[in-house]
């Protein structure tokens, strides 16, 4: 005869209450059963003395002749210290699924490629003042060497207006590039 450590379910709907029993393997789940060793309140805390009362001296005696204890009751008798239960290894299960793998692999893009951006910003912006000198200094030399010609030094002051502009709009760009990215690591 297998005989088995198990619990056996008590209470009302939604209000569990276990017995911890030996009991022939081949009953119900509910139903005869050998000796009543202890009890399992479910609903009272985890740190709570009467969450799990269990009777050592039995248990130990049925585990002598043989009794197999069920995982749950495992898990009770290695938190009372009376039999080891040995960890189970499962690796593939803390694995992410392959969408979730795909998931991770389109974030790392995004986030590589707002890098990029950034930093394509940062070059951009880092070369635009650079350039706005070296016209303007032209410019400049221009309308002093030559002040009878307005007409021509009034063109290259337009351009270098022109010039400015659009590193004026590129500067937001710059900002909404971090902008990108916070949304991208808020996801």
């Amino acid at each position: 005869m297998a005989v088995a450590i198990r619990l056996a379910r008590g209470g009302s709907k939604k209000r569990p209450y276990y017995r911890i029993v030996v009991a022939d393997s081949r009953n119900a789940r509910d139903g005869r059963f050998i000796e009543k060793i202890g009890t399992y309140n479910p609903l009272l805390a985890k740190d709570s003395p009467e969450r799990v009362k269990i009777d050592a001296d039995r248990v130990k005696h049925w585990l002598s002749v043989g009794a197999q204890p069920s995982d749950r009751v495992a898990r009770f008798l290695d938190a009372a210290g009376i039999k080891e239960r040995a960890a189970r290894n499962n690796p593939k299960k803390a694995e992410p699924g392959e969408k979730a793998k795909e998931r991770a692999e389109e974030r790392a893009t995004k986030l590589a490629e707002a890098e990029e951006a950034k930093n394509a910003a940062a070059a951009e912006a880092a070369a635009a003042p650079a350039e706005e000198e070296v016209t303007e200094v032209p410019a400049e030399e221009a309308a002093a060497e030559a002040p009878a010609e307005e007409a021509a030094t009034d063109a290259p002051a337009e351009e270098a207006a022109a010039e400015e502009a659009p590193a004026a709009e590129e500067a937001p760009a710059a900002d909404a590039a971090p902008a990108a990215d916070d949304a991208a690591k808020a996801e």
